[in-house]
C-alpha cells in the first residue's frame, strides 16, 4: 500500500505526462502482479463503490478522533475535501500495516456486503493502520471519490514500456468488463489471446476538432464527409451468434437495447460495427433529450420501445467475417459496411441499422453550407475522414476531424460557488449561473466547471471569498456581479429545474469583465432558443 500511495503522490504532484509515465513504469517494475492488476484497474476507471455515506464517515471519524461532529463538519466545509479532512483530523497511530494494495482492496470488496458495524470496524482498523498520506488515498478509495490525473492512454504507454507489448495490443486487452478480483496480470496483459472473450470490443478511433482552414486538408476527393450525430457512441459486436453492445465508456449496455437482439438472423458472424445509438422516429434522429429517456433503464418496456425506438447509425466496419480489417483503408471498410447493411435490410424490413450518409461535395465551400444546415436535421455538425485512413486507436490528428456547429452561448451571472476536489479542493471552481426572468429575478439554469485559466480561477476564488453573502453547507451564495459567457450544445425544456430548461455540456467561454450583471441574458431569450 505504501508504494501505491507514493505513486499516487508522484503523479498528483506533476502536470508533465512524461514524468507520470516514468513514475507508473517504475512502479510496475517493482510491484507484485496482484498490485499491478489493481493499480491498472484503479487508474483506468474501475473504482470500487463506496462502503459508507459521507455522514457515516464523518460520524465515525469524529468518534475516533474524539471531537464533536460539528467540528468535523465545519472542517469539511473549510477544506472542501472529505478524504483530506478525515486524514488530517486523525492522529498518526503506532503499529502501521504492512498489507499490500491488493490485500486492502480485496478486504474492502468483501466488507461492502457486510452490516454497518462491520464496515465501521473495518474503516477504523484501516484509519489506525495508516499514516496521514496513506489514509488520504485510502479514504478516496472507500468513499468512491478516487480520481487520478491520468488518461487511459498514459496507462497504456507505461504498461508498454514495462512489458514491451505494443500500445494498440495493450489498449485492446484493457477494454471490456474484466475485474481485478478475478483477473491476474498474466492473463490480462501477457497472454497472447486478446479475443479470449467473444464480447471484447476494439479501442475507439476518436477525432480532434478541426483546427485549420478546409483548404489545408488537400483535395476534396481525398475525403469523406458525413453528419456528426449526438447520441451514444457504441460498437455493435456479433460473434458466436451473440450480440454485444459496448459504449465508448467501456460499458456493456446490450440489455438496455433489445432492438438489436435479432441481428444474428440478419448479419454474419464476426461483425463489429462502430456507430452512434440514436432515437430514430418518423424517419429522422431525435435530439439527445429523447435518448436520455432510454439511458440507464433497468427494464425496457414495450412503451419505452414504442416511444423511443433506437437505431445504430453505422459509421465504420472494424471486423468482417471474423477478420480485423482496421488496417484496411476507410474507403474499403465503407463499401463492405454498405453491403452488409443493404443485405440485412433485404432480409428484413425492420433492421435497426442505418448507414451514416456520405455527403457529396466537389468544393470545400459546399461543406461550409452543409455544416450551417446541420442543426436543421438534428446534427451537431460534420465529420471529415480521409478515405485512405486506417481505423486508429484513440485520438490522433491528421485523418479524422470533427467540425461541429458553433455552440449556443448566453451571458449569465455567477450566483453560487463550491470548492472543487483534489488539487482544487481549496479553490472555488464549481460555479452556478443564472439569467434574469420576467419578474427581474435571477434564476439558476446551469453549472459549469471548466473554461477559465488557472490565473482566472485564482482571481475568481479571491473575489468569491470577499463577496460571499450566505453559506449553505459547502455552497457559497455570492453577490450578483460577475458575468460569464456560457457555451452549450443544446437546450430543452425540463421540469426538474427551477428555470424550466436544461442545457447540454455547459462550459465557460470567457469572463465578461466588460458587462454588468444587469445586461446578462434573459430566460425568455433562452426559451426562444428551444423553438429555433
Amino acid at each position: 500500500m505504501k508504494t501505491f500511495v507514493d505513486l499516487f503522490h508522484q503523479i498528483d504532484q506533476t502536470a508533465k505526462t512524461t514524468e507520470k509515465v516514468e513514475a507508473l513504469t517504475s512502479y510496475l517494475s517493482s510491484a507484485s502482479d496482484e498490485d499491478k492488476v489493481w493499480t491498472i484497474a484503479l487508474f483506468t476507471g474501475k473504482h470500487p463503490k463506496r462502503i459508507a455515506t459521507s455522514t457515516q464517515l464523518k460520524l465515525w471519524a469524529a468518534e475516533l478522533a474524539q471531537i464533536p461532529y460539528w467540528l468535523i463538519e465545519e472542517s469539511h466545509h473549510i477544506v472542501g475535501d472529505l478524504s483530506e479532512t478525515i486524514a488530517n483530523v486523525l492522529p498518526d497511530y503506532p503499529n502501521p500495516s504492512n498489507r499490500s494494495l491488493s490485500e486492502w482492496m480485496l478486504a474492502l470488496t468483501a466488507v461492502k456486503k457486510q452490516d454497518e458495524e462491520r464496515r465501521k470496524a473495518f474503516l477504523i482498523e484501516a484509519w489506525t493502520s495508516f499514516t496521514k498520506h496513506e489514509r488520504f488515498v485510502f479514504n478516496k478509495l472507500t468513499s468512491g471519490a478516487f480520481r487520478m490525473g491520468v488518461s487511459q492512454q498514459l496507462v497504456v504507454k507505461a504498461i508498454t514500456r514495462h512489458s514491451g507489448i505494443p500500445e494498440n495490443t495493450i489498449t485492446h486487452r484493457l477494454m471490456g468488463n474484466w475485474s481485478p478480483i478475478d483477473t491476474n496480470y498474466h492473463s490480462l496483459i501477457v497472454a497472447s489471446n486478446p479475443l479470449d472473450a467473444i464480447s471484447k470490443p476494439y479501442p475507439f478511433c476518436l477525432a480532434y476538432g478541426l483546427e485549420t482552414p478546409l483548404e489545408t486538408l488537400g483535395t476534396t476527393n481525398e475525403w469523406q464527409a458525413e453528419y456528426k450525430w449526438d447520441g451514444i457512441r457504441a460498437q455493435l459486436i456479433l460473434r458466436n451468434k451473440e450480440v454485444f453492445i459496448w459504449s465508448r465508456g467501456e460499458e456493456l449496455i446490450t440489455a438496455q437495447y433489445p432492438e438489436f437482439a435479432n441481428l444474428p438472423n440478419n448479419l454474419p458472424n464476426g461483425t463489429v460495427i462502430d456507430g452512434e445509438l440514436l432515437v430514430y422516429k418518423d424517419d429522422r434522429p431525435l435530439p439527445f433529450a429523447a435518448m436520455q429517456k432510454r439511458i440507464g433503464l433497468k427494464k425496457v418496456t414495450a412503451k419505452n420501445l414504442a416511444q423511443s425506438p433506437i437505431v445504430l447509425m453505422a459509421y465504420d466496419l472494424l471486423e468482417y467475417n471474423g477478420e480485423d480489417i482496421r488496417e484496411q483503408p476507410l474507403q474499403t471498410r465503407r463499401l463492405l459496411l454498405q453491403k452488409l447493411i443493404e443485405a440485412a435490410h433485404e432480409s428484413s424490413s425492420d433492421i435497426p441499422l442505418h448507414l451514416s450518409q456520405a455527403i457529396a461535395f466537389d468544393y470545400w465551400d459546399q461543406l461550409v453550407q452543409e455544416r450551417s444546415n446541420a442543426p436543421t436535421i438534428g446534427s451537431e455538425g460534420l465529420m471529415l475522414k480521409r478515405l485512405s485512413s486506417i481505423y486508429e486507436t484513440g485520438r490522433k490528428k491528421g485523418n479524422w476531424w470533427k467540425w461541429k456547429v458553433d455552440p449556443m452561448t448566453v451571458d449569465a451571472v455567477l450566483i453560487y460557488a463550491q470548492s472543487g476536489s483534489g488539487r482544487r479542493a481549496n479553490l472555488y471552481t464549481d460555479y452556478t449561473f443564472a439569467v434574469w426572468n420576467e419578474e427581474g429575478a435571477l434564476v439558476p439554469f446551469a453549472k459549469a466547471y471548466s473554461g477559465l485559466t488557472d490565473a482566472e480561477i485564482k482571481e475568481v476564488d479571491q473575489w468569491i471569498k470577499k463577496n460571499t453573502i450566505d453559506k449553505f453547507g459547502p455552497v457559497r451564495s455570492v453577490k450578483a456581479e460577475l458575468v460569464f459567457e456560457i457555451a452549450f450544445e443544446a437546450i430543452q425544456e425540463s421540469k426538474r429545474h427551477k428555470s424550466g430548461i436544461a442545457v447540454r455540456f455547459p462550459r465557460i467561454l470567457r469572463w465578461r469583465k466588460d458587462k454588468p450583471a444587469s445586461e446578462a441574458d434573459t430566460l425568455e431569450n433562452l426559451r426562444k432558443s428551444i423553438q429555433q
